[in-house]
């Protein structure tokens, strides 16, 4: 040929660009995530161990109780700054809200250990525990919220 690219084959390089960045793109993303959740796991299992041990119960699960109640705030902080403030980028987001806070949060070990209290014949504590994680969860996103909101204006 005589050098000059012919229009179909631009078009399709341009695709396969453009392919090529998206998928650069999502896998840092998973990348983020994947990192985060790593994180956020071991600061799980650190926050529920250490509290769990101070509280001195064997029965009520306060390490995990701990965890969630901390959890939740964060994400309402977090969510504050990026849903409303626009203050925090989407590769941010990824890694703080899905990854670490995603690793962190301990919402299916509270379903193990509600069912658990349970089958133990405990209702008053699984009820307790229920109640706790609903009750001071929602009271602490709030509080996320409205402290990124105060501190943001």
């Amino acid at each position: 040929m005589n050098g000059v690219t012919p229009p179909h084959t631009s078009r399709t390089m341009h695709r396969a660009s453009a392919r090529h960045l998206h998928t650069r793109y999502v896998l840092r993303t998973l990348l983020l995530i994947g990192t985060g959740g790593f994180l956020g796991s071991i600061l799980r299992y650190l926050l529920s161990g250490y509290v769990q041990q101070l509280s001195k119960s064997l029965q009520f699960p306060f390490g995990t109780l701990a965890v969630n109640i901390v959890g939740c705030a964060a994400i309402g902080f977090l969510a504050e700054l990026a849903d409303h403030r626009g203050a925090i980028s989407g590769d941010t987001r990824a890694f703080l809200i899905v990854g670490i806070l995603g690793g962190f949060t301990t919402f299916s070990a509270f379903g193990n250990e509600t069912m658990s209290l349970l089958r133990d014949g405990e209702i008053l504590l699984a009820c307790g525990n229920i109640a706790s994680h609903t009750v001071l969860g929602l009271a602490a996103v709030w509080l996320g919220y409205s402290t990124a909101s105060l501190l943001w204006k």
